[in-house]
């Protein structure tokens, strides 16, 4: 079968973190749309395996938590009226957990905004900790039980509870596009012993900024959204293994892999390529060869 070689593929992955669209990669290397999607696949099935394996007992002190909003195919009000729209089709929310200290995202789960999803997210984080931590989250009401039936009395947490008013910007129907007005916050302790001063959520947020500008399928107001849910869960796995373990801190001056001690090696994107090597299925032993008849 033919493969294209590490360099090509490399250059392929590093424009989809970049936030290259797929049709845009397409065009711009030379090999076809099912070529780079194909590519994708395959990523984001090594870089899931890899996360889940290598990113445990981790010795973090400070986690924050968010969600963020994206949709597939459509969005949740316009499904019923789309034409085929496939399993997963609808609004899809990121929830993600970040190492205050080191900038590593620890935890990640895609699904809806609801307790039960919440509750896999808490559960996945504490399974990859190596200690207690101080864990801030902002003041969605669905973190209260997950939080509680994930870590029991085994953590200090608290919620950062931000107040909204009336949104900015322009009057009539460019107002839907602007941001409703931030008027305060107040901090709220829920378990253990927070420390008041380092109830935060700056560095989790700015991650959805970051998650925004390196993929195309969370840019708003574009074509760009994902039209898979496969394809939008494969992106986000070569995004975090990328961020984590590839791409430099510009404050840490390394990778937050290696400054949260889970990695001591600056890798590039030729690795991601040898994790999808790695991870593919060995070749089936060729079964015996039949002449043909007349």
């Amino acid at each position: 079968m033919n493969k294209l070689d590490t360099a090509k593929r490399t250059m392929i992955l590093n424009m989809m973190v970049e936030g290259m669209s797929m049709r845009s990669i397409s065009r711009t290397v030379g090999v076809s749309i099912n070529t780079v999607t194909k590519l994708l696949v395959e990523a984001g099935e090594a870089c899931a395996a890899y996360h889940d394996e290598a990113v445990r007992n981790v010795g973090s002190t400070r986690v924050e938590c968010d969600e963020i909003w994206s949709f597939v195919y459509a969005k949740d009000k316009n499904v019923s009226g789309a034409k085929a729209a496939p399993d997963g089709a609808g609004d899809v929310w990121t929830w993600t957990a970040i190492d205050a200290d080191s900038k590593m995202i620890l935890s990640y789960e895609v699904g809806d905004r609801s307790g039960d999803t919440a509750y896999e997210f808490m559960v996945d984080l504490s399974s990859r900790l190596a200690n207690r931590v101080q864990l801030t989250t902002d003041g969605h009401k669905a973190y209260l039980d997950a939080v509680e039936g994930a870590f029991g009395g085994d953590i200090d947490y608290a919620m950062l509870v931000k107040q909204y008013g009336a949104p900015t910007g322009s009057k009539g129907h460019e107002r839907k596009y602007s941001p409703a007005g931030f008027t305060g916050s107040r901090k709220e302790q829920v378990f253990g012993e927070p420390i008041e001063e380092l109830v935060s959520t700056s560095y989790v947020e700015r991650q959805n900024l970051s998650m925004r500008m390196g993929m195309r399928r969370f840019t708003r107001l574009t074509n760009g959204f994902s039209k898979k849910l496969e394809n939008h869960l494969n992106m986000l796995s070569l995004y975090f293994v990328h961020y984590n373990f590839v791409r430099i801190h510009k404050t840490l001056k390394m990778t937050p892999a290696m400054a949260a001690g889970v990695s001591d090696t600056l890798r590039d994107t030729a690795w991601i390529v040898g994790l999808i090597d790695a991870n593919a299925p060995a070749p089936k032993k060729r079964g015996p060869y039949k002449k043909k008849l007349g």
